[in-house]
């Protein structure tokens, strides 16, 4: 009970600002009423008051702390400076009208800002406070996940959220990712699969070795991502905050002016020249113009967040809109980074399964990529018992083994001899060569008995995304260190416009240089360490989620769940946004206007400019809103 009643207070506390906004209309509502029926008595005054103190209090405070602060006028000044002036000759109710619909949209605005952290709460209760460590002798303890260290065994049971990040080592268990890759589909889980902080055990109990200390885990980086982004201005947001500034030095100068010169340029009296300067301070603060940019801003990086798109602020944000063309790194982001065999081919009259089952014992005893593809494949054939080898390593060429007393090379062509290469199948392996593939050769003294052909598979979401994206008019690039053949048919498959061959990281720089000055907004997509630099030179640097440190550390944008598809949803949602602000300011900027002539052709009075200057404001802020739940398509 006592939980709840806390929990209630700190939900007031929230709407606060929208409370003693409502409270204040009562007042204002009940002062009206009153006046109407017995005239503007000291009781009637003392309700407007009030409503003044309740309605105005956080924003003046807010205007008088940044003035302070930041040694500048603003605009909550403007709006403070308005509604007393109007009291003073005898507006109360438009005074008060005014406070009301400015805490109204304040609140909003406020509200706008509490929705959009809302994602980081969200995502902070995901993460349990405690776990169950394993004890040696069998037993677990609950303990605080602050007191964990790597190394420690979790066990973790149906229904349990998982605490940190780790590998498992004992179970079988299907995990709901949901909370970290935005992916709906749980995940089976496996020995020696990783796990991540935050996600869901549903299915069987698992223990769990911690791999990463609880401040390094990828749910810790999530919400360190999110919550940077969100304090990150965006360009725009800095020069309507400097603008803000110098226009309301220049309106309060002009409604100095408008306070003397009408009465002696335009004949008006002292009445009509103060309320109408009155009028002039309401309609022409800029707070329409203030709230175009960063509701929506925030709404975007809350969306991405919850699609598997992290933005790193506002600034990439922008940035990804005027994407002209984007440079993708091909192992680990437009390949699955894993070659597999696609072709195993042996001399005429010789025992596929025997040499498969040699040329695997021989490969078994190697970590090398390839190696690994090979021994994978023969299990995949249902060969488990590979022939026993003895092994030499030829650093640069292969491996020399041998098998029941004969000698085998296996490797490069340069180990086995370029002769017997042409010679085999009728060269079979320039063919697998010009496809892109690596091939592997196992020889005798004989001969070529059997080659192995390998390749790094295209991701099918890559082509996907390629699409999408050549679709939008959007240049793609791919950048790799293969040679010029593997690149030009790894780039077809995938439907990539173009293709740069034998990249080191510095080339990558040089090349993405060259991408820029010609396209000048240029993304790059990465995972490795070789990435970082070019992710650094790019306009907008994006990593999967899935990449090194270095690649996250140094991206503006991170795919948590390496969809390259998010792309082209990261840069509509981008379009989505700018197109949001330009219809927010456009807007602003002539209702402004409007209300300012119209004032000076006395056409709209002080009730009307209260309406028309502040609705335009909540108008700005509900487009802007639009971003939280808009899913972009």
């Amino acid at each position: 009970m006592a939980q709840t009643e806390q929990t209630l207070i700190e939900k007031m506390k929230s709407h606060g600002e929208l409370y003693a906004a409502l409270f204040s209309g009562v007042l204002i509502l009940a002062a009206w009423i009153l006046s109407k029926n017995i005239g503007e008595t000291g009781l009637v005054v003392g309700l407007y008051i009030a409503a003044f103190i309740i309605g105005g209090f956080a924003k003046a405070k807010e205007g008088i702390e940044e003035t302070i602060e930041n040694k500048t006028l603003n605009v909550e000044l403007l709006m403070i400076l308005a509604a007393v002036g109007s009291a003073v000759i005898g507006y109360w109710t438009e005074g008060a009208v005014l406070i009301f619909i400015f805490a109204v949209s304040g609140a909003m605005e406020t509200y706008a800002m509490n929705k959009s952290h809302k994602e980081i709460s969200a995502l902070m209760d995901l993460q349990p406070e405690d776990a169950n460590l394993l004890l040696p002798d069998g037993s677990t303890k609950s303990v605080l996940i602050s007191e964990l260290a790597i190394g420690d065994r979790l066990l973790i049971k149906p229904g349990e959220r998982v605490p940190t990040d780790g590998t498992v080592v004992d179970g079988i268990s299907t995990i709901d990712e949901a909370a970290i890759t935005g992916e709906s589909i749980p995940v089976t889980k496996n020995i020696h699969d990783e796990v991540f902080a935050g996600t869901v055990n549903m299915t069987g109990a698992i223990t769990v070795e911690m791999t990463k200390p609880n401040s390094e885990s990828l749910f810790s980086k999530i919400i360190e991502l999110v919550q940077s982004a969100q304090s990150e201005k965006s360009p725009s947001q800095q020069f309507i905050e400097r603008f803000e500034g110098t226009y309301v030095k220049i309106v309060l100068a002009v409604v100095g002016l408008m306070l003397f010169l009408p009465h002696f340029i335009l004949g008006w009296d002292w009445n009509t020249t103060f309320y109408r300067a009155m009028v002039l301070l309401v309609v022409a603060s800029p707070c329409a113009l203030v709230a175009a940019i960063t509701p929506a801003t925030l709404s975007a990086i809350s969306n991405g967040a919850r699609h598997g798109v992290l933005f790193k602020g506002g600034l990439h944000i922008e940035h990804l809109s005027s994407l002209k063309a984007i440079a993708f790194d091909k192992t680990g982001t437009l390949t699955q980074g894993k070659p597999i065999v696609t072709d195993f081919i042996v001399a005429d009259g010789q025992d596929e399964q025997q040499l498969l089952s040699m040329i695997a014992g021989v490969e078994s005893q190697s970590n090398h990529p390839l190696a690994i593809a090979i021994t994978s494949y023969a299990r995949k054939q249902g060969i488990t018992n590979f022939h026993k080898a003895q092994i030499e390593d030829i650093p640069g060429w292969g491996l020399k083994g041998t098998i029941d007393g004969v000698t085998y090379n296996v490797g490069k062509p340069e180990f086995v001899g370029f002769d017997r290469v042409r010679a085999f199948q009728n060269n079979i392996a320039e063919q697998l060569t010009n496809e892109g593939k690596t091939v592997i050769f196992m020889a005798n003294e004989q001969g070529i008995v059997a080659l192995a052909a390998m390749k790094d598979t295209v991701r099918e979401q890559s082509k996907i995304a390629i699409k999408q994206l050549n679709d939008m008019g959007i240049h793609t690039i791919m950048l790799t260190g293969d040679n010029t053949n593997t690149a030009n048919v790894i780039a077809k498959e995938a439907g990539v416009e173009q293709a740069i061959a034998e990249c080191l990281p510095e080339t990558k720089v040089k090349h993405m240089k060259e991408l820029l000055e010609k396209y000048k907004y240029v993304g790059m997509v990465g995972d490795g360490i070789n990435d970082a630099p070019a992710l650094a030179t790019a306009t907008t640097g994006i990593a999967m989620g899935e990449g090194t440190d270095v690649a996250l550390e140094t991206a503006d944008v991170v795919l948590m769940k390496n969809d390259l598809s998010k792309i082209a949803y990261a840069v509509k949602l981008s379009q989505k946004m700018q197109r949001i602000i330009k219809q927010n300011i456009i807007f602003s900027i002539t209702v402004i206007m409007l209300l300012i002539i119209s004032n000076f052709l006395q056409i709209v009075n002080l009730p009307l400019g209260v309406i028309g200057h502040e609705g335009s404001t909540i108008l700005v802020i509900l487009n802007g809103l639009r971003m939280l739940n808009s899913k972009v398509k």
